[in-house]
């Protein structure tokens, strides 16, 4: 795994969706007490589950929104004594998954030194955004993305139609979860009043430093 800044790494990986080639990308946070907060868990490998046992012990599992919950479950039964927070809604989506807390917008007592939280509302994602204060880095999932170009044609024409081809932003097409703007756009600027430079996303390359003034102009399309 990549070592972003004190306490927080991420690993990335090739994923389809929908035939592209999108990739994916977990983030895994050191609290306060040395327990392990996993957001978006990968496809766990015998590597990867020992670098992150190397850590320290996996007490928090993270299904951010109800399209990144695939390898949730493997990770519970990894970690049983890790709890599993799962979007709204991802119960009814994943019956099979015993979901331990809700993620309704609140910040759970055992993050409150390291991360702040915000539901992402208005938006069928269901999306809970974190804030690491330490590195001052925001941790997303489908929130916003960053491609420079994509080798895979199909992908690459996405990213061309979508508006985001070499630059960051939401897709066209994605932007049509936004059911309610106004609640999405209240959300938003919560969001965009942290302090946060990096921006650690699923689906592109990492937005090391201007990642507020990004999400912003990222942004200029949803009126509130």
């Amino acid at each position: 795994m990549q070592q972003l800044a004190a306490g927080i790494w991420s690993q990335s990986a090739p994923q389809s969706f929908y035939g592209l080639h999108v990739g994916t990308r977990m983030t895994v946070v050191q609290l306060g007490d040395g327990q392990l907060l996993v957001h978006s868990p990968l496809a766990m490998t015998p590597d990867l589950k020992a670098e992150v046992d190397a850590l320290g012990p996996v007490r928090h599992i993270i299904a951010p929104n109800i399209y990144h919950h695939l390898y949730a479950g493997d990770w519970k039964a990894a970690y049983p004594g890790a709890l599993l927070h799962g979007a709204r809604g991802l119960a009814k989506r994943r019956k099979d998954l015993v979901i331990d807390r809700e993620l309704a917008g609140e910040t759970f007592p055992d993050w409150r030194e390291q991360l702040d939280t915000a539901l992402l509302e208005g938006t069928m994602l269901n999306e809970m955004v974190f804030l690491h204060r330490p590195s001052r880095s925001l941790i997303v999932a489908d929130l916003i993305e960053n491609f420079e170009t994509s080798p895979h044609w199909p992908t690459r024409a996405y990213l061309k139609l979508g508006g985001i081809h070499g630059k960051p932003g939401l897709s066209r097409p994605l932007r049509m979860i936004f059911r309610d703007k106004k609640r999405a756009r209240r959300a938003l600027d919560r969001i965009l009043s942290w302090d946060f430079d990096r921006i650690v996303l699923a689906h592109g390359d990492i937005l090391e430093s201007g990642g507020n003034e990004t999400l912003r102009e990222a942004y200029t399309w949803l009126k509130g």
